[in-house]
């Protein structure tokens, strides 16, 4: 398929992490021209190409732009641009990809966002696991800085911007854009009630914007090209190209970009090469872990866009990071993988979540050991209905929609195991 590599063009070439093979490619040529424009017509530009959040939540870029308060109105407090880097979804692996082969990619969408939101100082949140690639960014920050590119006046604009790497602890709950907020500011990292919005009121007391790595890496792109150009590609409602990671049981596991809206088996066919010899299909996770699970029907049906999976399947796109998985896995064992995850990660602030996903995880061990009774299934689905959507932020829907789609759509595999039947019966 031919199509424009917005996002991974530079992949695979030597070096191309360093300043010199960056700008020889066309990195920070972009520059001149965004700086030369006013921050209404950036974000006319973003706005008009429909480009979508790509950490997940797919609420358009643009529009959450124009949510920070005019000057006029901030009372003379500061704009911060956030990158959320802290990819702790299971099943996901893009944004590492991107800062490691590509850093200079990112730092000028993030100048360029900068400039749009009258923004002078930003921070790339990156996850505490990704020691290896912080250093990496923190080296194309300091190329950046002594190429003047970073720092007061850039390339001569009189726009000034400050960029900083901040390494988390290990916390799946900082990706959660309030949560990382207070962990940046050296609290305890929990989610905040909204309103107010971190657009309004978020890093300091300080209007925040919070971006997805791929979506900021996707602005230099706009600017080049303009909004056309990227509605041309994928569909009306989900425009141009997104990473996917998938992992599981095919042939060719990877992070690839493709135009939105390409058939679900098509992909796994064609990019991820199918599945391994002698294996049929029996789910796939289409956006991460904490999105409900798919039947083979609804992957047939299902086009890699936001509303496709969603009408035809009841699931999301979420942050693309596809687990496929054949009909040698044990349903019961993978739902309590992720059980035990989410029990792990509960920040514990709400008590529905809090008691909830361990509650759950103990269910689970029972039902995959064949100490649970039928009535244990009933009680795990009550568990989950009231975990879902009664929490400050989405992360116990995350852990609930896993269980009520795997309950749902794969019962007989649970009802196996509790009457004595299915994997591992004596």
């Amino acid at each position: 398929m031919d199509f424009p590599r917005i996002l991974t063009g530079n992949w695979g070439v030597p070096d191309s992490h360093r300043l010199t093979v960056a700008r020889s490619r066309g990195t920070y040529g972009r520059l001149p021209k965004a700086l030369g424009m006013t921050p209404a017509e950036i974000t006319t530009i973003v706005k008009d190409s429909g480009l979508r959040g790509r950490g997940g939540a797919g609420f358009p870029t643009g529009m959450k732009w124009t949510f920070v308060p005019p000057a006029e109105k901030r009372n003379g407090k500061p704009v911060y641009l956030l990158c959320n880097a802290d990819e702790s979804e299971p099943g996901t692996f893009k944004d590492r990809y991107l800062m490691w082969c590509d850093p200079h990619l990112l730092i000028e969408g993030m100048i360029i966002a900068s400039r749009a939101l009258d923004c002078h100082h930003g921070y790339i949140y990156i996850r505490g696991e990704f020691r290896f690639v912080a250093r990496r960014l923190e080296q194309a920050c300091e190329e950046a800085y002594a190429a003047g590119l970073l720092g007061k006046n850039i390339l001569g604009s009189g726009h000034d911007f400050e960029l900083s790497v901040h390494v988390g602890a290990g916390a799946y709950i900082c990706g959660e854009e309030t949560a990382l907020i207070s962990s940046l500011e050296g609290e305890k990292g929990q989610p905040k009630l909204k309103p107010p919005f971190p657009a309004v009121e978020g890093a300091w007391r300080s209007p925040t914007i919070v971006n997805n790595v791929e979506t900021l890496s996707v602005v230099p792109w706009l600017i080049e090209n303009g909004a056309a150009a990227y509605k041309a590609l994928g569909t009306e409602k989900s425009p141009g190209t997104k990473l996917f990671s998938v992992s599981g049981h095919v042939r060719k596991p990877g992070v690839y970009e493709i135009p939105m809206g390409l058939p679900m088996s098509q992909f796994i066919e064609e990019y991820a090469g199918g599945l391994l010899p002698g294996r049929t299909l029996k789910a796939v996770i289409p956006g991460g872990s904490s999105v409900p699970v798919m039947t083979p029907a609804e992957v047939a049906k299902c086009n890699l866009d936001y509303e496709s999976i969603n009408t035809n399947a009841g699931s999301y796109l979420g942050s693309g990071g596809m687990i496929v998985m054949d009909d040698t896995t044990d349903m019961v064992a993978a739902l309590t993988n992720l059980l035990r995850f989410y029990a792990h990660e509960s920040c514990g602030q709400c008590t529905p979540c809090r008691e909830g996903c361990g509650w759950m995880y103990q269910i689970l061990c029972r039902v995959r050991d064949r100490e649970a009774s039928e009535q244990d299934l009933v009680t795990l689905r009550e568990l989950a209905d009231n975990i879902h959507s009664k929490t400050i932020c989405f992360f116990g829907a995350s852990a609930a929609m896993p269980v009520q789609s795997f309950l749902t759509k794969f019962r007989s595999d649970f009802l196996d195991r509790v009457q004595g039947r299915g994997a591992g019966a004596a």
